[in-house]
């Protein structure tokens, strides 16, 4: 059958109801096929590899999966094909924890880390998340879009289809919903999707130093009202540590944005063990993220309360710190695990979900398998959209990747390197390592 040419990266295909393309002659479909819920215990450990697998898609959404041969007695004329020449494919990248969008970075800081000061003994001298801040609340609402449009390619050159994307580098209420609307603009722009959450208690701002109940009544009163009005977010998060949002300040921002209509996240748990875990449980928050921290009381009432664990292994590696978060202890618990990166500026200045999925596997003992659930179907689910991402199955929006090896475990076995060699969102392509040399010219997308 020979198959219709593809645009070159960023164009987009056509996606309309009576588009049809074949996704034909790979080594492994990794279709993470399975219970319509977030995977638990052993069940984080079946991926539902269809070997030489194939997939049909038409209109942007999965219509059937299985073995080549069956596939293909399904194709018509019009059919486009693409070729994944024995490569792997998996599911879309869904980063449940990221920080997108900011002004300027903090690569002064990495240097005065690196000759031995602490993370907080910065922050303290005025830098950490208060200097984004600051640069922040100086950039246009432009600026930041286009620089946040540089770190979507970053996202898509490592596999990932969708992100969670905070606000949380404003810390006033125009700047807030600066950050908002540059997050729902990218999201209507694609080709990546953002879920937003709204972190106006991420840190309390300079000119409420010492006037941290203020700042939290600015946050209930004035900043989640505009931000519910204008419909800019999903989730409510706060950064929760003794000396910024104590367990009671956090629980009183995160009732009102409950009652606004939010789901609700929190940063729990990370420096130091404050009883946030066991907050986000009584609160019935949606995820608790870092949890560093977190001890086997904290572990217990999340599992009650069966809240979403967000490991951020990236954000303990790029500290220099050797604590990672108690991934095995949760998942034998029964906690239903997500991995994210935790894209920011200043403690984990990575995109790169295949580096977070070797460090699962190599400093907290997650297999390849459980890594991989972790970072798809898993932190689909956490984001509400379990239902349409996160497996390749009919019924599911085609969000998929072709991975530049013959087996998924070398994504985790292959450290630093970039796997994707093409990316499609709803059946789009989002992205290709062959960009520049011309459709159909050595990007998988001709005749197999």
């Amino acid at each position: 059958m020979v198959g219709a040419a593809f645009p070159a990266s960023g164009q987009k295909m056509q996606s309309t109801s009576s588009s049809e393309i074949a996704v034909l002659n790979s080594s492994q479909l990794v279709t993470l096929a399975g219970p319509a819920r977030p995977r638990v215990r052993a069940e984080m450990r079946e991926l539902s590899i269809v070997r030489e697998g194939a997939m049909l898609i038409r209109g942007g959404n999965i219509q059937s999966v299985g073995p080549r041969p069956e596939i293909e007695r399904l194709l018509s004329p019009r059919t486009q094909i693409i070729d994944a020449k024995k490569r792997v494919v998996l599911p879309g990248f869904v980063d449940a924890h990221t920080h997108p969008v900011f002004a300027g970075n903090r690569v002064d800081e990495f240097e005065q880390r690196a000759a031995g000061k602490t993370y907080q003994e910065i922050a303290a001298a005025g830098g950490g998340i208060r200097s984004t801040v600051n640069r922040t609340r100086q950039a246009t609402e432009e600026e930041l879009y286009e620089a946040a449009r540089r770190y979507q390619q970053w996202f898509l050159r490592c596999g990932t289809t969708t992100i969670e994307a905070k606000s949380g580098y404003g810390l006033s209420l125009e700047a807030e919903l600066k950050l908002l609307r540059v997050i729902r603009r990218l999201n209507a722009a694609g080709p990546l999707r953002y879920v937003p959450t709204f972190l106006g208690a991420h840190d309390v701002p300079a000119e409420y130093r010492g006037k941290t109940q203020e700042y939290v009544n600015l946050v209930i009163q004035e900043m989640l009202p505009e931000v519910v009005k204008h419909s800019l977010t999903e989730y409510c998060d706060v950064f929760c540590e003794p000396g910024i949002f104590n367990v009671d300040a956090a629980t009183k921002i995160l009732r009102a944005a409950r009652s606004a209509g939010l789901g609700i996240r929190v940063h729990a748990d990370q420096l130091t063990r404050s009883g946030a875990a066991e907050m986000a449980a009584a609160l019935g928050a949606v995820t608790a993220d870092h949890l560093e921290q977190t001890d086997d009381a904290g572990i217990e009432a999340l599992s009650r309360a069966n809240v979403q664990p967000v490991l951020l292994p990236a954000s303990v590696y790029c500290l220099g710190l050797d604590r990672f978060g108690p991934a095995r202890k949760m998942i034998d618990a029964g906690l239903s695990l997500v991995l994210a990166t935790d894209f920011n500026p200043g403690s984990s200045p990575t995109p790169s979900m295949p580096f977070v999925l070797s460090l699962a596997s190599t400093h907290m003992r997650l297999t390849p398998a459980e890594a991989l659930v972790a970072a798809t179907v898993n932190a689909a689910y956490s984001l509400g959209r379990g239902a349409e991402l996160g497996t390749l199955e009919a019924g599911k929006q085609a969000d998929f990747v072709i991975h530049d090896c013959s087996d998924y475990r070398e994504i985790a076995y292959f450290t630093g390197i970039e796997p994707a060699d093409s990316v499609f969102i709803g059946g789009d392509l989002a992205f290709s390592r062959a960009q520049g040399r011309g459709p159909g010219k050595g990007t998988g997308q001709e005749d197999p």
